[in-house]
């Protein structure tokens, strides 16, 4: 959903780094994984098409927070 963001925050060396990968238009969605040794953070179309990926190592990761916007319920839609 348009809003979704994921945070990686990264070890570089002296300090750190930290990178955000936002759903950037209605309909996308961000996902993550993680595969042999490498944490990909995607910004995903409803189809499924990726948009853009962010590829760090997995090592180098300290944290990957996922932040979600808030989902209005169906039961609020209809009171």
């Amino acid at each position: 959903m348009k809003g979704d963001r994921v945070e990686i925050v990264v070890d570089a060396g002296d300090t750190t780094r930290t990178y955000e990968v936002v759903a950037s238009r209605a309909g996308r969605r961000v996902e993550t994984a993680v595969r042999r040794g490498v944490v990909e953070v995607s910004e995903v179309t409803r189809s499924g098409t990726v948009v853009r990926t962010a590829r760090f190592m997995a090592n180098r990761v300290l944290a990957l927070v996922e932040q979600p916007i808030p989902r209005e319920e169906s039961s609020d839609k209809a009171g």
